[in-house]
């Protein structure tokens, strides 16, 4: 399909691109204006241009490269990225040891925020550059990424300090462009074929869970803020049965009838979370508290700690809104398609915690998770 957008490529490429370009300095090869990057998915090779390139010790060199998304709309776009690489004196365990510096994200356990695609990418195209018996570690580090990371939703997801490297492919698509959704539709069409189930996803991080619990990645659909446009895709397409998977803050705005989640169009889930919470009783009191919450993560915490006295605030209010969004998606598909679609709902918390399904939304992932 063809597009008047440019696409890029995502942040792991370029700290790769970055590591690439220190060693080769440290083996004495000769300097290069660009390295190339095996991206693994797809299976392609990038040229990334490497901005600057300087050994600061005899076993310790230095690479930058500049973040390039392409057309789009990602804050990383122009931000640095270093790559510190260094001979390992002593023995390692593992040859090639990946360390978050200064900007990478920290996860609420201490490790950084560099996930599975950013590890396999830099393991897959550092290894076969070092020759046997050689060992070296890498520190990435995003100059600016603590100042970046204030204005992403990385702290929903458990990620401080800094921004994660996070992602499931090499290319950047421009996500925000009315292009994208056609791509989107375009790939839903495509799986339709194939599966009488499908999980809608809107963004990277219900993708990677739903790997790690075992779905096929086929059957997994991202949607980014586009809800409603995919969910009358799939109406159309005569899809049987959909799965929504996703963080609670965003599809919780479905429970309210927001169907594009982005919150530039409608950002009202501390309006309908308290909402939910008043219909299902909770105190007046508590829901000042609620309303007051700076975000959903919060509200959430805030309805776990009361259910430590032995209530079940959150299997109420978020069972109910678990089961209007399924009620309003169907609602949705058959008011703009006439189709019926069996819809489920499975929601998550910022560490990635599945903690409320609708009752079709759990039989779905039952029969779709090779370890539900």
């Amino acid at each position: 399909m063809s597009s008047q957008f440019r696409s890029g490529y995502t942040l792991p490429v370029f700290a790769c691109a970055a590591a690439i370009a220190a060693l080769r300095w440290l083996q004495h090869l000769p300097l290069t204006k660009s390295v190339a990057v095996n991206l693994i998915e797809p299976a392609e090779t990038a040229e990334i241009a490497i901005e600057q390139v300087a050994g600061l010790l005899a076993h310790t060199a230095l690479a930058i490269t500049r973040s390039d998304p392409g057309d789009n709309l990602d804050l990383t776009r122009d931000t640095p990225v270093w790559a510190l690489v260094e001979w390992a004196d002593a023995p390692q365990a593992d040859p090639i040891l990946l360390i978050g510096g200064e900007g990478i994200g920290r996860l609420v356990d201490g490790e950084p925020a560099i996930y599975q695609y950013a590890q396999t990418l830099l393991r897959a195209n550092l290894a076969p550059l070092l020759q046997a018996g050689q060992a070296i570690r890498v520190t990435l580090i995003l100059p600016e990424g603590r100042q970046l990371a204030k204005r992403t939703s990385n702290e929903a997801f458990g990620v401080v300090e800094g921004l994660s490297l996070l992602g499931t492919t090499g290319i950047a698509q421009p996500l925000s462009a009315p292009a994208q959704l056609e791509a989107f539709r375009h790939e839903l069409q495509q799986k339709a074929q194939q599966f009488d189930c499908l999980v809608l996803c809107v963004g990277e991080n219900g993708l990677d869970l739903g790997r790690k619990l075992g779905i096929e990645a086929d059957r997994l659909v991202k949607t980014a803020n586009w809800l409603g446009s995919m969910l009358v895709e799939a109406g159309l397409q005569r899809v049987p049965s959909l799965l929504l998977f996703g963080y609670h803050g965003k599809l919780l705005k479905l429970a309210g009838g927001v169907f594009h989640t982005h919150h530039f169009v409608a950002d009202a889930r501390r309006e309908i979370l308290t909402a939910y919470c008043a219909q299902a009783g909770l105190p007046a009191a508590e829901l000042a508290g609620i309303f007051a919450s700076a975000t959903a993560e919060a509200a959430l915490n805030h309805l776990q700690t009361l259910d430590e006295s032995g209530s079940h605030w959150v299997e109420a209010v978020y069972g109910a809104i678990v089961a209007e969004i399924d009620r309003r998606a169907q609602a949705y598909i058959h008011t703009h398609t006439t189709n019926d679609v069996s819809i489920g709902t499975v929601l998550f918390n910022r560490r990635r915690e599945i903690f409320v399904s609708s009752k079709t939304g759990a039989i779905l992932l039952k029969g779709i998770c090779s370890s539900s």
